[in-house]
């Protein structure tokens, strides 16, 4: 790399690091890798504006993880040896987009796209960047220390796993100090990581392993690989025959020799669809004179199919002939999803814009998930177009166009979506939703064509999107660093989840329509029957966003019940204490429907005390519907020299309601647990403070 190629990015690079220029050093001369800095940050940025632009980004497996190893090997040169503060990385983007916009146009929209993902990953590698280089530090004086100079291949899978730090960049450091990594240490710690991880995912495969070895076995015995063009057809009962039985102790005869619960069988033709394209495998089930076998997942490899399950009666050996027969009905279920996954490929691509790439995507008999690029949320306007786009394509009645083609000339078509990275097999199998696959080869440039959602695709589908009859998105959500995922449902289900938002709406109405006291007390249950309600995720936010209008009107109307209380019972007890005084009592026993308002009852007490200095008070609450009893009294001076205090004469009131109160003389109160007890307590109260006044009397 010249001074003069890339003199551009040297300016802007000093700029943003604030390092001193760039000299051209190189080896030896360049003191403290100053130099080889700017050259890889150069390089490296230009490399990620590019890729990014094209539709990649950084993430953890293949190409997309050379591009996260690019940036972080980027970055710490930057930080470490250019003393650059995080964050500098991202912008660069400008530079190169300044520069080279003009040669590759394709850059210019997609500047702000590449400057939020770059600086995503800056951040995030960022977090752990500054511990990673001392913890390798402290591995690489530790080491040095004992006369060694090879950092373990433990300690480098550390540096992966917990700072994310790509081998090659610790490799890099390593060197720069003199030392190296055992590189073979690392691949053995990390397929040990990658075991573990395996063991975890063992579903109904039971941890059978179908792979290179296994698959070469059948090859060199000459086994051909297994017929399923049928998996596209309703084809109940078909006659195959057993080439195969596989299990954990590798290939034998019989069902009956195999080890372990979950054994496979391989057939030479088949209806069954095994896992691929995210879809999941048929179920079914395999008959022979023999016996019964029962299966419950199916995968391929190399293009042998392999029908997991077990034997529910008798056995299958090698060289029986067999009837297959698909759970046809689960594969309705799963049919419409997977065409409808392709809608909503097409949907988030035509409502979000052309940064929308498909991450990934699961094909259930019960739902359907789809991962795809977007950084941050769907905001629910969007969301609910993008729900809307696909519900009118089903409502269109549009076919479903399935066909193999060369992969040369479907390439050529535009509007086809293909998964980044994926390997395609020539002749590949076109489906497209709305225009027939021969139309598309007639004319592949045709600009209409963005006007359909056209895929590669393996996958069993509808033959008309009306056969979903329905469809709702069941949640959004982020899964990793500009990665959202979508789940929704079609068919039965979806038409379910329409139902459930259609009755928790009108339940909303209901609530909405009432203007009562009780509206908290209405809608108690509502919030929960929300969060656990399977609705479309629009409709969710939508009643969410009623709910909170709702809770916030529930909470001026509690406040304005409160206050419309503590106006009547303070009114109310003015009232009782005035006539109280007229008659001459030194004291007043209250029951006032005042609920277990604390505040109120206190006020009342307090405003009829100052009103009548001379009477004590104690007043009596209660509330039938949660079990309560209030007690609150006051006692003025005279009252108190003659004994009667306000802590004892709740303590006696409240026995005989199973409470507990206490307090001062002049002011005390309480709760009891026995309404029933409620009478009695006033009686207690009444004579409580008789004996007192009446001893002092004496």
């Amino acid at each position: 790399m010249t001074r003069t190629s890339s003199f551009p990015f040297f300016d802007a690079i000093q700029k943003v690091t604030g390092a001193g220029p760039y000299t051209g050093k190189f080896g030896k001369e360049d003191i403290g890798s100053k130099d080889m800095a700017y050259r890889v940050i150069a390089d490296h940025i230009r490399t990620l504006t590019f890729a990014i632009a094209d539709g990649s980004r950084p993430g953890n497996e293949g190409r997309e993880y050379v591009l996260r190893r690019v940036l972080r090997r980027a970055v710490r040169f930057g930080n470490q040896n250019l003393n650059a503060e995080l964050g500098f990385f991202s912008k660069l983007v400008d530079a190169v987009v300044d520069n080279m916009g003009a040669t590759f146009p394709e850059l210019v929209p997609a500047k702000a796209n590449v400057k939020e993902i770059i600086a995503e990953e800056e951040k995030s590698f960022g977090r752990t960047l500054g511990k990673g280089i001392e913890r390798f530090k402290k591995m690489a004086n530790a080491l040095l220390d004992k006369g060694k100079s090879e950092l373990s291949g433990d300690d480098a899978f550390l540096l992966w796993d917990t700072y994310g730090f790509p081998v090659d960049l610790t490799e890099l450091m390593a060197e720069e100090s003199d030392m190296s990594v055992d590189k073979a240490g690392f691949e053995i710690a990390m397929e040990r990581a990658r075991d573990i991880a395996r063991a975890s995912r063992k579903g109904t495969a039971g941890g059978l392993k179908f792979e290179a070895e296994a698959t070469s076995h059948l090859q060199k015995a000459g086994v051909d690989p297994t017929l399923d063009e049928l998996k596209y057809t309703y084809s109940p009962q078909t006659g195959a025959k057993v080439e195969a039985i596989y299990c954990h102790g590798g290939f034998v005869k019989s069902t009956d020799d195999a080890e372990g619960d979950v054994v496979g069988i391989l057939l030479d033709r088949t209806t069954f669809y095994a896992e691929q394209g995210g879809q999941i495998g048929d179920t079914g089930v395999i008959l022979a004179e023999s016996g019964v076998f029962d299966v419950q997942d199916c995968q391929v490899a190399a293009g042998y199919v392999l029908h997991l399950g077990k034997s529910t009666s008798g056995s299958l050996s090698v060289g029986d002939c067999v009837k297959v027969t698909v759970d046809y009905e689960r594969r309705g279920n799963i049919v419409p999803n997977h065409t409808c996954t392709h809608l909503l490929n097409y949907a988030l691509l035509k409502v979000l814009g052309n940064h929308v790439e498909q991450k990934g995507s699961i094909v259930r008999d019960d739902l359907l998930r789809f991962d795809f690029s977007n950084n941050g949320p769907v905001e629910a306007e969007k969301l609910a177009s993008v729900e809307r786009v696909v519900q009118d394509q089903i409502k269109s009645s549009l076919p479903v166009c399935k066909s193999v083609v060369p992969l040369e000339a479907a390439r050529k078509v535009s509007g086809l979506r293909a998964v980044f990275g994926e390997v395609y097999p020539d002749p590949v199998r076109i489906v497209s939703v709305g225009k027939s696959v021969d139309d598309l080869l007639a004319d592949p440039q045709n600009p209409e064509n963005f006007d359909y959602s056209i895929e590669f695709c393996g996958g069993v589908h509808l033959d008309n999107t009306e056969e979903a009859t329905a469809f709702v998105i069941i949640s959004e959500e982020g899964i990793a660093k500009g990665i959202r995922r979508i789940v929704a449902m079609t068919g039965k289900a979806a038409l379910q989840a329409l139902e459930t938002g259609k009755a928790l709406k009108e339940q909303l109405s209901v609530l909405q329509a009432g203007n009562s006291s009780e509206l908290e007390t209405e809608m108690k249950e509502f919030p929960a029957a929300l969060d656990r309600a399977i609705i479309s995720a629009v409709t969710k936010a939508e009643l969410r966003a009623g709910l909170a209008a709702l809770q916030r009107k529930a909470l001026e109307i509690q406040k304005a019940a409160a206050v419309a209380l503590k106006q009547r019972v303070v009114e109310e007890m003015l009232g009782i204490a005035a006539e109280a005084s007229q008659a001459g009592k030194s004291h007043c026993v209250a029951h006032l429907d005042a609920r277990i308002d604390t505040k109120a009852v206190s006020e009342a007490a307090n405003a009829s005390l100052k009103a009548n200095p001379d009477l004590s008070l104690l007043i009596l609450s209660k509330d039938d519907g949660i079990g309560k009893v209030l007690c609150y009294a006051v006692c003025s001076k005279q009252a108190i020299e003659a004994g009667l205090k306000a802590g004892d004469w709740v303590k006696a009131t409240l026995a005989a309601v199973d409470g507990k109160g206490g307090g001062k003389p002049a002011q005390a109160q309480g709760q009891g647990t026995n309404v029933a007890g409620f009478p009695k307590a006033f009686q207690l109260a009444e004579e409580f403070a008789s004996a007192k006044t009446q001893s002092n009397m004496g």
